[in-house]
């Protein structure tokens, strides 16, 4: 039931996409003659007012109707422009995460389901919700502390939206096993662990203990940060459902005229936002990944105040130093050094050669070095160059592809603050001073260190590992000397569960061959 719900579910996707336009928006080139047709005869099922839309106005209304979940994957896949396209990522990073207000009455039963007490024991008054998104709302209340009532933020996780996306999600995984298996060239963007990494961000997103620990993290990093913070957390009023945090009283940085009108510096403004989500990144390998201007505020004292962390990224050491080197490659010019860095990190594979590799890379860079500096933008640039590297076989990186989109969503905003925007110089401090630390000297030294952390944990486990050798040896000579056997059970379980999986298949694809036939006969 489980397949043929899936297959239903993308069924009903599908229509909607068809109705609302969306397909016969999709470009025509390239697509196998079968395709090509089947994709002019579904257009005769489009909505009429839908052909005198853009495509991007078409897409947000279908996602509007498929619901809730359906606005997190497009959102998702809007970080994803090496899977879906760079027009489509764009299409689809315009969607709008507001949705309609679940009621009150929920949410607070939902308050008191996660945290087990009443709502009058937690807050001293309780609002009504002043926002609303796919995975939660946001309601103001009032909490007694030691300095009288303070004003707080709570954000509740929308009924039954677990169950929802969970039902949702296998749809999604039918569509990549799909494309696995009847388009070859798509395995190297992976869109199966493209699925399992959408699973698994929203999940933790739902989970909103998970987004307080992550704020309490970068809270931590950001100690002694210049001009840039997060809420704080009140743990006692925190839950899987729920959390509660310090209430920001501020101006959006979309507000652009508010900002101004309020005597801050724009163009400080833009040079601290950029340095400080290049110090997350390199210095911490931890960064706010949904770092658009509503969820963004500036405080009286002008500190900028990034809320809504349900959505972060990490970076390993190896991938900050493949970051900080490319930078520094392509301000240098030394595209030699560039490619070995990705050979040496093992991201384009050792069959190519590093010369032609260096070639490409020079493609991209030699035209910037004829610009003025603030018109180069860093996120266009490592656009360009996964997209190079799409040439060499280079596999998709997940936590790179969300460090280029959130880098090109911070440059905009920081753009946007101030037009003239010199991305190369306001970056240079941190940049310039992680290279030094990282890239020089002090790189060996750390190295070491680690080499030498690892080389105690390795002689720690030696008795364990030597344990295990010992006994996968004796398994392996028992099963060379009596080969490998299931027992009965197992045996009879394999084959009722692979004919159970046909049986729904073909029910399924009965069911939506015949809906498909009734629905064209009622429409003509």
């Amino acid at each position: 039931m489980s397949t043929f719900g899936a297959y239903f579910r993308l069924w009903r996707v599908g229509w909607v996409l068809v109705r609302e336009g969306v397909v016969s928006a999709l470009p025509s080139e390239g697509l196998p003659p079968p395709v090509a047709l089947a994709k002019s005869f579904v257009t005769i099922f489009e909505r009429s007012k839908a052909r005198h839309q853009k495509r991007s106005d078409r897409l947000a209304q279908a996602v509007e109707r498929l619901g809730p979940s359906y606005v997190k994957i497009g959102q998702f896949l809007a970080t994803r422009p090496d899977v879906v396209g760079v027009e489509f990522a764009n299409d689809l990073s315009q969607l709008q995460d507001r949705m309609a207000f679940f009621p009150s009455a929920a949410a607070k039963a939902n308050i008191e389901g996660s945290l087990g007490r009443p709502i009058s024991e937690l807050y001293a008054s309780f609002g009504d919700p002043i926002a609303a998104a796919s995975i939660a709302q946001v309601h103001p209340a009032e909490v007694e502390s030691a300095e009288g009532r303070k004003k707080v933020a709570v954000k509740i996780v929308r009924p039954g939206v677990r169950q929802r996306f969970a039902h949702d999600i296998e749809a999604m995984y039918l569509v990549a096993h799909m494309q696995e298996r009847f388009l070859p060239s798509s395995r190297r963007l992976r869109p199966v662990e493209v699925t399992k990494t959408l699973e698994q961000t929203t999940k933790v997103e739902m989970d909103l203990r998970l987004e307080a620990a992550a704020l309490s993290e970068i809270a931590e990093n950001t100690e002694r940060d210049p001009g840039f913070r997060v809420p704080k957390v009140d743990w006692e009023r925190t839950g899987r459902d729920v959390i509660t945090m310090e209430w920001i009283d501020g101006t959006r940085m979309s507000d652009v005229e508010g900002l101004r009108a309020a005597g801050h510096d724009l163009n400080l403004l833009a040079d601290t936002l950029i340095q400080s989500f290049l110090r997350h990144t390199l210095r911490d390998g931890f960064f706010h990944a949904d770092m658009h201007p509503g969820n963004l505020f500036v405080d009286a004292d002008g500190m900028i105040v990034a809320v809504d962390m349900g959505i972060v990224g990490r970076l390993g050491k190896k991938e900050r130093r493949f970051l900080a080197e490319i930078l520094y490659g392509f301000i240098t010019r030394d595209y030699i050094r560039v490619a070995e860095v990705h050979f040496e990190a093992g991201y384009v594979p050792g069959h190519h050669n590093v010369e032609s590799f260096a070639q490409a890379i020079r493609a991209i860079g030699e035209p910037i070095h004829g610009q003025p500096a603030e018109t180069i933008s860093m996120g266009k640039l490592l656009t360009l160059l996964f997209e190079v590297t799409e040439l060499f076989d280079m596999e998709t990186r997940p936590e790179l592809v969300m460090l280029q989109k959130t880098m090109v969503v911070v440059e905009g905003v920081s753009r946007m603050l101030n037009p003239r925007f010199n991305m190369w110089k306001a970056s240079e401090p941190v940049v310039g001073d992680w290279i030094r630390t990282n890239l020089g000297p002090k790189r060996i030294a750390t190295d070491l260190k680690d080499g030498l952390k690892a080389a105690v944990k390795l002689a720690e486990a030696v008795p364990e590992i030597a344990a295990k050798t010992e006994k996968f040896h004796h398994q392996l000579l028992h099963m060379s000397e009596h080969g490998l056997r299931f027992d009965a059970e197992t045996a009879e379980a394999i084959g009722k569960a692979e004919a159970r999986h046909n049986r729904s298949a073909k029910i399924a694809l009965w069911i939506i061959a015949l809906t498909l036939v009734y629905i064209a006969w009622v429409l003509s």
